[in-house]
């Protein structure tokens, strides 16, 4: 595959997300900007433009007061809600960077990361969902002498906790703060680890507005959207498509504070809901329940999907009961969205592809150990660069110089193919390849073929140790009713049409995948566990 890009001109906007709030507070004050719902039935929280503007200003006095400085790194763990959304566009405000992390993590990822960012200021929740992130910040603290300050939302136990109302959403001061620019450092944000490693990634303003102007202008978004998101936005794409992008275009986000199908659609008919983005998960947790309790949500136009393939199935159910149409999505938490399928491509393509890069983007499929571009439907590394690729890794330049080729490529770690449109099609992550004898299992395409087969809700396909032929697959499922056999999966691929090479070899059957909070299967996980077991 030679390189594919867009001829589209590099942007040059240099105005920050800060810029644009201000912009929307100013042409229409009343316009909702984020509405928060909350899944233990709290009466949903609404902030229209001009108090979520004057909410920022509050708050980036609260931050200077503790402390807080140009270049720190505020992190922010917490659940979907607008104090996220305020708080990092508070950093922004005295020129610091917000560090979000996702609600999972716990101390030892936790302390992890603010020792790497030397960050001051601790926000979270008291506790949510069973956990006391009180109790794990104040163990944080003690260890990492640079977090001098916990702010907590909610009732806080823990002697030198302080309160989220009390002590950093007083009045407004001095508006003398030295506002960040578009090439600042504005967002730390630590990768899900699916392979175990963190790493953080480094985004400033102008690689952030990158990211949201291009996937608002492939899809055609505007103004008019009100958006949705299952994911944390602690995560790069809750960050982008439900707080950043619906920001820059003037639109409503709505936050819920843990995923549940139920009340989403309820959201999606009172709020009149038009673009969701999730992983595939979440589509078919929608559709389910969609199909058990039906609800009005035909304000519902688009749903944009990664980080898993989308099978065939979920694309037609998604017209059918939803009554909306799938978008196929690629990237990182290193670039936001890379490649996308259009509306103006088939229905299925989305099934079928990964979508072309968005303008801004380069990508190329090189050989894996020449690192010659590929020819035909042969499959390669995915190399990209662009507008939207980070500034590189938190301290750690040697990584991600690591992944960097010498003519000035990302290396993604992805293997990709053509698809025969002129876009890519993921096959699988380099650690994911199971080389079996002088076969590679295309770990991909078999996951998306047995998650045709009626019986199974879930599954991930692993490699696990053989003494013969180096590597078997094992196919690691979720089962939907009665758990098929492995006769039962190799009759399924089959009737597909699969090659016999490519067919696993064992099965494991789980009650869930072990998945990070995006809805990326944790692959190392459950390589662990086959290797001792």
């Amino acid at each position: 595959m030679s390189i594919v890009e867009s001829s589209a001109p590099i942007l040059r906007d240099g105005r920050t997300v800060l810029e644009h709030l201000r912009e929307n507070a100013d042409r229409h004050p009343n316009r909702p900007a984020v509405i928060c719902w909350h899944t233990d039935g709290r009466q949903p929280e609404r902030l229209s433009y001009a108090e979520l503007a004057a909410t920022v200003e509050r708050l980036a006095a609260g931050l200077v007061r503790l402390g807080v400085r140009r270049g720190d790194v505020v992190t922010v763990q917490l659940p979907n809600c607008w104090q996220l959304v305020a708080v990092s566009l508070a950093c922004a405000r005295v020129g610091a960077a917000a560090g979000p992390v996702a609600p999972i993590m716990r101390r030892r990822e936790l302390e992890f990361m603010t020792r790497l960012t030397e960050s001051p200021v601790y926000i979270g929740m008291a506790t949510h969902r069973g956990h006391s992130y009180d109790e794990m910040s104040a163990e944080v603290a003690r260890a990492v002498p640079t977090l001098r300050h916990r702010i907590l939302i909610g009732a806080a136990s823990t002697p030198g906790a302080l309160d989220f109302d009390a002590d950093l959403l007083g009045p407004a001061g001095s508006d003398e703060f030295q506002e960040a620019g578009p090439d600042d450092l504005a967002q730390v944000m630590f990768t899900s680890g699916t392979t175990g490693e963190p790493k953080g990634v480094m985004h400033s303003h102008r690689t952030l507005y990158a990211i949201n102007r291009r996937q608002i202008e492939v899809l055609g978004l505007s103004a008019d959207e009100v958006t949705a998101m299952g994911s944390p936005t602690t995560l790069q794409g809750g960050y982008t498509w439900n707080f950043i992008m619906p920001i820059l275009m003037g639109a409503c986000a709505v936050q819920v504070d843990a995923w549940d199908p139920a009340l989403m659609l309820r959201i999606f008919e009172e709020e009149r809901v038009t673009f969701f983005y999730g992983a595939p998960t979440f589509l078919a947790d929608l559709i389910r329940e969609q199909q058990r309790e039906p609800r009005d949500i035909s304000a519902l136009r688009a749903f944009g999907t990664g980080s898993a393939p989308v099978p065939p199935v979920l694309v037609e159910q998604a017209r059918d009961v939803l009554g909306c149409r799938v978008y196929a999505v690629w990237g990182m938490t290193e670039n936001g969205c890379v490649t996308v399928t259009r509306p103006e491509d088939p229905l299925m393509r989305a099934a079928q592809s990964d979508g072309t890069p968005v303008p801004g983007m380069r990508i190329r499929i090189v050989n894996q150990q020449t690192g010659e571009p590929v020819t035909g439907e042969a499959v390669g590394l995915l190399q990209v660069r662009g507008e939207n690729q980070c500034l590189g890794y938190y301290r750690r330049p040697e990584l991600y110089q690591q992944s960097m080729t010498l003519d000035g490529w990302f290396d993604t770690g992805d293997l990709a193919r053509d698809d025969g449109y002129g876009g890519i099609r993921i096959v699988g992550r380099v650690k994911d390849i199971i080389a079996r004898g002088a076969e590679k299992v295309p770990v991909v395409e078999v996951e998306a073929a047995l998650l045709r087969h009626p019986a199974i809700r879930d599954v991930a396909v692993v490699g696990y140790p053989d003494p013969r032929l180096g590597e078997r697959a094992c196919a690691v499922i979720v089962a939907d009713g009665t758990p098929p056999t492995l006769g039962d999966l190799r009759a399924h691929l089959i009737g597909l049409g699969m090659a016999k090479p490519y067919w696993p070899e064992r099965i494991s059957i789980l009650d869930e995948l072990p998945k990070t909070p995006s809805g990326k299967v944790q692959k190392f996980i459950l390589r662990e566990r086959l290797r001792t077991s």
